[in-house]
């Protein structure tokens, strides 16, 4: 199901509100990213001198250019973290999006869903935004001393987390804040792997751009499915 749940995604990539979808999160992360480049250059820039004398060797004074390319590999390895709680700000300001066209395509006879409200949706992403930082600096303790077994704790971590705010956001377009709970309950193990899915791809520059998208299409066929089984079954 969540194979088929994906390859269902990935074949409504070409939809042009997916791709409406898809540049107003590579203007977000463009953005957030020359920020916190910007950011990191800046500080570093702050606490070391403009010039520096070493012993034998005399004044430096290309401290300046040596930081601020030295900002760059810094900010490639660091965006494989950003992008998580960029996906989850992805999900909370442009699901509904996404959802609409799904379920416009693959699930014609469905009632109107009702939107999450910009309010909400920020709320819910910040919260979600969050606790995946918290979680994931916390996490990085963990990885110094179980480094052999790293990647697998960030997936399963991410996987998790992403998972439950993916699920969370569609479901509670059709079911409430409470059914929405439920159901997540309900389908907690599947909800993880799937989420897990999704979280792998996110470490992989260029590709992780397309995951969002494809995340909240893959959930929202998901939900339908999981949903439509439990009331057949």
């Amino acid at each position: 199901m969540i194979l088929n749940s994906f390859l269902a995604a990935l074949a409504q990539i070409t939809d042009p509100r997916f791709r409406a979808v898809l540049l107003k999160g590579l203007g977000l992360t463009v953005a957030l990213l020359a920020g916190l480049s910007w950011l990191v250059a800046a500080g570093l820039g702050w606490l070391l001198p403009d010039t520096l004398y070493l012993p034998w060797v005399g004044e430096i004074d290309w401290i300046d250019d040596a930081v601020s390319w030295a900002a760059i590999p810094l900010m490639l390895v660091l965006s494989v973290f950003l992008m998580m709680p960029v996906a989850s700000a992805f999900i909370s300001l442009f699901l509904d999006e996404v959802a609409d066209a799904v379920e416009e395509r693959h699930y014609p006879g469905l009632p109107p869903a009702t939107p999450l409200g910009l309010a909400e949706g920020l709320r819910d992403g910040l919260s979600a935004m969050g606790v995946l930082i918290a979680a994931n600096i916390l996490a990085l303790i963990t990885y110094l001393f179980l480094a052999p077994v790293a990647p697998i704790i960030f997936i399963a971590l991410n996987g998790f987390l992403l998972g439950r705010e993916y699920f969370q956001l569609v479901a509670l377009r059709r079911l409430g804040r409470a059914g929405a709970k439920a159901a997540r309950r309900r389908h907690a193990a599947t909800i993880w792997a799937a989420g897990a899915l999704m979280a792998a791809p996110l470490t992989l520059p260029v590709v992780n751009l397309f995951i969002p998208i494809l995340g909240a299409a893959t959930f929202t066929h998901l939900f339908h499915r999981l949903e439509s089984r439990r009331q057949t079954a």
